[in-house]
């Protein structure tokens, strides 16, 4: 990274983080994340009790005590299940916008830079992908691949991948024709080099912000795909599975459907609290507004 180029980013990111420090909804948002990531690596530990462990003796017991968020159908404890869920939340979510990150960013860069009939076939097959619903074209995936875990991962993956393009793209139009990028090419700097080194590192905050804000979706794709049984496979607990097996028990066992949805927005709400305050500090315009809003106030 150039020097420019890096004091820029370091200034961005530090106005960033001092931004965020004074935002209650944004540190909210990331307390309730960092509390799901300790429970998320160390459910298993932390659970009071095996996921699995059946007892029919104490099959759809209220909330209590011995079980705060109370039993299903096998006798099984909701709170160790809904904990140990949280770790296979956390793993789609990541995996997928991970596929999605790398994929979409590596076309767009090349889409963006080159232009030309490159540009046009990359950004038409992501056209493609763009036409079909997001559920429907993961559940699409996943009866093709076989429903499962890693297949998930891959579905929500490969439907995330077109809006990380076009972001990278529309950052990646603008950038190249900047001043510093055409004093690159004048030295004979390789076409890769200026990409790594001159054009990501300036098109890095909508990325950032696109990313907390597709984690959130994606978690709500694994859950809806776990609901339908395309996503983790019983026994193993995952959150959208717990919805589906508690839609039966919703008048005599609400604690069922309860918890695990409760999970799933708190997570959900947490990244998108989150991402809008990523946007709120990342986007020029919008520091701009603020920083106005502060002189006047």
């Amino acid at each position: 990274m150039s020097a420019p180029t890096a004091h820029r980013s370091e200034g961005q990111l530090r106005r960033a983080l001092s931004a965020l420090r004074h935002d209650p909804l944004a540190l909210t948002g990331t307390a309730v994340l960092v509390l799901l990531v300790v429970v998320g690596v160390a459910g298993p530990w932390l659970a009071p009790a095996g996921i699995n462990d059946v007892d029919v003796d104490r099959m759809l017991q209220p909330p209590s005590w011995a079980h705060p968020f109370g039993t299903d159908e096998l006798g099984r404890d909701v709170l160790s299940r809904v904990m140990v869920a949280a770790r296979v939340s956390l793993q789609v979510g990541a995996v997928s916008v991970g596929i999605a990150l790398l994929a979409g960013v590596t076309l767009g860069l090349f889409a963006g830079y080159y232009r030309g009939w490159l540009d046009n076939l990359l950004m038409r097959c992501m056209d493609v992908l763009f036409a079909f619903p997001v559920l429907l074209l993961a559940v699409a995936i996943v009866a093709v691949l076989g429903p499962g875990l890693l297949t998930a991962m891959i579905a929500i993956g490969v439907v995330y991948t077109p809006i990380f393009a076009r972001v990278t793209r529309a950052g990646v139009l603008s950038v190249r024709e900047q001043v510093f990028v055409r004093a690159a090419v004048s030295i004979g700097a390789s076409d890769l080099r200026i990409m790594r080194r001159h054009v990501l590192p300036n098109i890095a905050a909508p990325l950032i912000v696109q990313t907390s804000l597709s984690l959130a979706f994606a978690i709500l794709s694994e859950a809806a795909l776990s609901f339908l049984g395309l996503g983790v496979q019983p026994p193993a607990p995952a959150w959208g599975r717990m919805l589906y097996d508690g839609r039966g028990f919703v008048t005599d066992a609400w604690w069922l459907g309860v918890f695990p949805g409760a999970a799933i927005f708190l997570t959900v709400l947490a990244f998108n609290l989150v991402g809008d305050a990523l946007r709120d500090v990342l986007d020029p315009r919008q520091l701009t507004v603020n920083e106005a809003r502060r002189s006047t106030g």
